[in-house]
């Protein structure tokens, strides 16, 4: 027998979804900072002259990049605690496991982001009287940041999908209450279409506000920078 869809459903529930979307919502900004920000540091020891920080960092990345994140999650929330470190929650560790991951793949945004600065600037800026990590930081950075616009722009908007992988380990975020909603309503369609409706409205968002950002610094007389 074919069940009648209930459209409903989603105003019946619809403040258990607005429930999961803010944990959905916190779990990727919260990330997308931590990573952000280890990413810079990272990248920063991928572009060093020190073999130990060079060889230390990119294990890092090749770890985290050559491994399912899921796997990543399972690790930190079961595996630790068996070796003495415990997490508080399911979502600290999923918090904990998203930074990590994204650390890893923003390090090689923002590292092709300074190798794509050319060399004659900072030869300029010592030029000039600058120190070279003063040239680093003055010069190089800043542009290296506006021009990894894009890439940051989807990392970003991968990374709030992939935090759906934190209902693995029980983390009530949008879509573990949207797979709770479905298996007590029997209603699988419509439920899962709204959850997927709310993700599109979360990336699609994201996706036009870093476009603007990128057009709005974009490098004068760099490629993409005179788009509409």
């Amino acid at each position: 027998m074919v069940m009648t869809i209930d459209w409903t459903i989603i105003s019946e529930y619809f403040p258990i979804f607005m429930k999961g979307l803010q944990t959905t919502l916190l779990i990727s900004v919260i990330s997308i900072a931590l990573g952000f920000v280890g990413g810079i540091l990272i990248g920063m020891c991928r572009i060093s002259r020190n073999p130990l920080v060079y060889g230390a960092s990119t294990v890092y990345v090749e770890a985290f990049r050559g491994t399912p994140l899921l796997i990543q999650i399972f690790l930190i929330y079961l595996g630790l605690p068996q070796i003495g470190i415990y997490v508080d929650s399911p979502l600290v560790a999923g918090l904990i496991a998203l930074s990590l991951n994204s650390a890893a793949y923003q390090s090689e945004i923002f590292r092709g982001g300074v190798q794509s600065i050319s060399v004659g600037q900072i030869e300029a800026a010592r030029s000039l009287g600058l120190t070279y990590n003063q040239a680093l930081f003055n010069v190089v950075i800043p542009q290296a940041l506006r021009n990894a616009l894009p890439p940051y722009t989807n990392e970003f908007i991968t990374m709030i999908k992939d935090s759906s992988l934190v209902m693995t380990i029980g983390v009530l975020e949008l879509t573990l209450r949207g797979k709770l909603i479905s298996a007590t309503t029997g209603q699988s369609i419509p439920v899962l279409l709204f959850v997927a409706i709310l993700y599109f409205v979360m990336t699609f968002s994201t996706s036009r506000i870093l476009r603007y950002v990128e057009r709005r610094f974009a490098i004068p007389g760099m490629m993409g920078s005179d788009s509409k």
